[in-house]
């Protein structure tokens, strides 16, 4: 079996050893880039598995890298983990806004994080994805290639948002709780670092890029939502 390909993007050199140890040892393969257009050269020839992204870049910053790479299609599948010294909550927000599908911040365990990698990488495994498509009204989704259209037309959602409609979608209509939605979608307890608030934004992004099933998507009060699949 071919190993992972892992792209570290970290200017300090000493965390970048630390991390290529450890992820080696876990059958590994990785690269390194110490800036952000470095990164996204990388990144465009060699299409790593898994992008570990640092924020505080030379060059290009972490952020807009993840932006650039996030609305690129040939990259936009790539899962990145935000890797930094920032713990605020904002900053956590804006990189899940824009795309990331983890943060984790310095000074981190290193089990917790090769936990987290592995367990985003079982997630985006083309082989698990459902090769399938489903239409609610006027949107269409094909989970194999995800892709969401709204009257035809193609319609942007970040790797969370996709995972998010996803998993409202296999809920079958039925009632699933915010915390239920932030282990299928976000695959970790994130108890400490990001609250449920976090599922209520990426619903109220969904509603507004799926205007014309944004009805569909039931809030239930203290509990959760639901998708309503059938009209």
């Amino acid at each position: 079996m071919a190993k992972e390909k892992i792209l570290v993007v970290e200017d300090e050199k000493d965390i970048v050893e630390l991390l290529q140890y450890n992820l080696e040892k876990e059958n590994f393969k990785i690269q390194s880039a110490n800036n952000g257009q470095r990164a996204l050269d990388l990144v465009r020839k060699n299409h790593p598995d898994l992008i570990l992204l640092d924020l505080m870049l030379p060059e290009i910053d972490g952020l807009e890298v993840c932006r650039i790479l996030k609305k690129d299609t040939k990259t936009s599948h790539i899962p990145i983990i935000m890797l930094t010294a920032k713990s605020s909550e904002s900053d956590k927000i804006v990189g899940l806004e824009l795309g990331a599908d983890d943060y984790i911040t310095k000074p981190f365990s290193m089990k917790e994080l090769i936990a987290r990698i592995k367990a985003l990488l079982r997630r985006m495994n083309p082989e698990a994805k459902q090769a399938e498509m489903i239409r609610i009204g006027d949107v269409a989704i094909d989970f194999s290639k995800y892709l969401v259209t709204q009257k035809g037309k193609p319609v942007e959602l970040t790797t969370k948002e996709f995972e998010l409609l996803k998993a409202l979608i296999n809920a079958h209509s039925r009632v699933i709780s915010r915390d239920k939605l932030l282990e299928n979608v976000w695959g970790y307890d994130y108890s400490l670092e990001i609250t449920t608030r976090t599922v209520d934004v990426h619903i109220l992004y969904l509603r507004k890029k799926l205007k014309s099933i944004a009805d569909r998507i039931i809030t239930i009060k203290n509990v959760g939502y639901r998708l309503e699949l059938e009209s």
